[in-house]
């Protein structure tokens, strides 16, 4: 009986690991840069209906936290390191994002 489960294990391993690449395909990515405390491009866009991966390169020598209510998401990234944020799909609108630990960094992603 083992033998005819091993197969099936891998068979679902190969499919999750397809469909995780092709949702990765489908993402958009976004490259946000955090220097002397402040996002650049501070602007952003991305298509309705598409994940949304924002890849935050943190250039300062302190740590910050990337957050929006309206994405859903914080992170820390520390100092001299970048961060990745993973964002579900999203509608038309303006999403707003900033460092939580200095209330002068503020971004946007605008969604179409």
């Amino acid at each position: 009986m083992m033998k005819n489960r091993l197969p099936l294990t891998v068979l679902c391993s190969i499919a999750m690991l397809s469909v995780s690449q092709s949702h990765a395909q489908q993402a958009t990515e976004i490259h946000v840069t955090y220097a002397n405390g402040q996002f650049r491009p501070s602007a952003v866009q991305a298509p309705a209906d598409k994940p949304v991966i924002f890849r935050v390169k943190n250039l300062d020598a302190k740590a910050m936290e990337f957050e929006s209510t309206s994405l859903r998401v914080e992170k820390v990234v520390a100092a001299n390191s970048e961060g990745i944020i993973n964002v579900r799909a999203l509608k038309p609108g303006r999403y707003e994002f900033y460092d939580d630990f200095n209330d002068t960094a503020r971004g946007a992603l605008t969604v179409q």
